[in-house]
C-alpha cells in the first residue's frame, strides 16, 4: 500500500507541475500575442471543454485495459505538447488552444482511469487520505510551478516551459507501470458470464445510462458531487475577474498571476492534508458544503482591489475548492461498483468540471459590468449552494461501509497483451 500511495503522490506531483506551468504560460503567451485579458482567459476553456464528453470517454475506460490506456495517453500528450515549439507569431496562436484541448482530453481519460484503478491499489479506508495527499501534491505544485513557469517565460520565452510540460507526462507514464494492482484490475472486462452493467458492449448509450444511475441514484454521492460542481464551475467564472483585477485594477504585470497560483497552492496543501480526517468525521456532503462556503469567502476577498486581499482570496479558494473536489471524488470511489468506476468517475468529472467550460466565457462577458462582477456573482452563488447543501445533509444517508473488504498489498498482475490498443487517446 505504501508503494502505491507513494506512486500516486508522485504522479500528482509530476502532472500538477506540468499542467500548472503550461496553463499559466499559455494564458500569458496568448495575452502577449493578442493584448486581450478576455481572450487570454479563454485558454482555460480548452482545458475544461473536453469534460463535457467525459461520460463517453469514461465508457471507453471501462471497455479497454486501464493501465495501458493511461500510459499511452501520457505518451501521446508529451508528443502533442512539443508541437508548441512551432508557435512564433500571432497567426499560430490557434495551436496553443489546440494543444490545451488535447491536454483537457488526456485529463479526462487519465482521471477516469485513476478513479477506477485507485480502489484496486489501495484499501478502501485509505482512499480519503490518499486522495487528500494526491490533491495536496498536485495543487501544491502551485507553490513551485507558477513561479517556475512565469520566471522561465519571462527570462527565456515559452520554449523552456514547453519542454518541461512535455517531460512530465513521460514521468507519470513510468509511474503507472510500477503500480501493483489486484490481478485483472487493469482490465475491467468481466471474466465470468454476464455483461458489464447489463448493457451490451456494443451499446455505449446503455453503459452511460448505467453510470448516470449509479452517480445520481445515491444521495450520498449525488449531493457532494453537485456541490463540488457548483464551486468548481463558479471558479471558472472568476478567471477573467482575477486577471482583470491584477492587470487593470492593480496595474501589475500578468506574470503576477504566478503569485496568486502559489497562494492557492498553499491553501490546497493544507486542505488536502486535512481532508481525510474531515471526511471520516462529518462525511463528504458536509465537507463539500464547507468547501463551497470557504471558496465563496475567497471570491469576496478577490473582489477587493488590494493585493494582500487577492493573496488571501487565493488561499481561501485553494482550501475550499480542494475540500469540495475531494469530497465528491471520495464519495464516488467508496460507493460505486468496480465495473462501473470508469464511467461513473468520468461522468462525475463532467458534472464537476463541465460547468467550467460554460462559466469561463460567461466570466469574460460579465467583465462588461465591472471587474468585481464575476467575483461577487461567484461568491454569492457558492455561498447559496453551501447553505442549501447543509440544510439537506440530514436527509442524506451516512457514508456506507466500503464496498469491498480491505485488500492486502495487491500482487503484480500480468499485463494484458493489448498494450498498444488505446492509441487514439488525446
Amino acid at each position: 500500500m505504501r508503494r502505491n500511495a507513494t506512486l500516486f503522490v508522485l504522479i500528482s506531483l509530476f502532472s500538477g507541475f506540468g499542467s500548472t506551468a503550461l496553463t499559466l504560460a499559455a494564458g500569458i503567451w496568448v495575452l502577449d500575442l493578442t493584448g486581450s485579458p478576455g481572450v487570454a482567459a479563454l485558454t482555460g476553456l480548452c482545458v475544461y471543454a473536453p469534460t463535457l464528453g467525459a461520460p463517453w470517454l469514461g465508457a471507453l475506460v471501462d471497455r479497454l485495459p486501464r493501465r495501458p490506456l493511461m500510459i499511452w495517453t501520457d505518451l501521446l500528450l508529451a508528443a502533442v505538447v512539443l508541437t508548441l515549439l512551432a508557435v512564433d507569431t500571432p497567426r499560430e496562436a490557434g495551436l496553443i488552444y489546440a494543444v490545451l484541448l488535447a491536454r483537457g482530453l488526456s485529463y479526462v481519460l487519465v482521471d477516469a482511469g485513476e478513479t477506477a484503478i485507485l480502489p484496486s491499489a489501495l484499501p478502501p479506508s485509505r482512499l480519503g487520505d490518499v486522495n487528500g495527499w494526491r490533491t495536496s501534491a498536485q495543487e501544491g505544485m502551485k507553490l513551485v510551478a507558477p513561479l517556475a513557469g512565469a520566471a522561465l517565460y519571462a527570462l527565456a520565452g515559452p520554449r523552456p516551459v514547453i519542454l518541461l510540460a512535455a517531460a512530465t507526462p513521460l514521468l507519470t507514464a513510468a509511474c503507472y507501470t510500477l503500480l501493483k494492482l489486484r490481478p485483472g484490475a487493469s482490465d475491467p472486462r468481466p471474466t465470468s458470464g454476464g455483461v458489464v452493467s447489463g448493457a451490451g458492449r456494443g451499446a455505449p448509450g446503455g453503459e452511460i445510462r448505467a453510470g448516470l444511475r449509479a452517480l445520481f441514484g445515491d444521495p450520498a454521492v449525488r449531493l457532494p458531487v453537485l456541490v463540488a460542481a457548483g464551486a468548481i464551475g463558479l471558479s471558472g467564472l472568476t478567471n477573467a475577474g482575477v486577471l482583470a483585477q491584477v492587470v487593470q485594477g492593480l496595474h501589475r504585470p500578468a506574470t503576477h498571476l504566478g503569485f496568486l497560483s502559489t497562494a492557492q497552492g498553499a491553501g490546497s496543501i493544507v486542505s488536502g492534508l486535512l481532508a481525510g480526517r474531515l471526511l471520516t468525521r462529518v462525511g463528504p456532503p458536509v465537507v463539500a458544503a464547507v468547501g463551497s462556503a470557504v471558496f465563496a469567502a475567497g471570491c469576496l476577498a478577490w473582489s477587493l482591489p488590494w493585493w494582500p486581499s487577492m493573496l488571501v482570496g487565493s488561499v481561501l479558494a485553494g482550501v475550499g475548492l480542494v475540500w469540495a473536489l475531494i469530497a465528491g471524488v471520495t464519495a464516488v470511489q467508496t460507493r460505486t461498483p468496480d465495473h462501473l468506476l470508469g464511467r461513473v468517475g468520468a461522468t462525475s468529472t463532467t458534472v464537476m468540471f463541465g460547468p467550467v467550460a460554460i462559466a469561463i466565457p460567461l466570466g469574460s462577458a460579465t467583465l462588461h459590468f465591472g471587474r468585481q462582477a464575476p467575483l461577487l456573482t461567484a461568491g454569492t452563488l457558492a455561498l447559496l449552494a453551501a447553505t442549501v447543501a447543509l440544510t439537506r445533509r440530514r436527509a442524506t444517508p451516512k457514508p456506507a461501509t466500503p464496498k469491498a473488504a480491505e485488500p492486502s498489498e495487491p500482487a503484480e498482475p500480468s499485463e494484458p497483451a493489448a498494450l498498444g490498443r488505446p492509441g487514439r487517446a488525446g
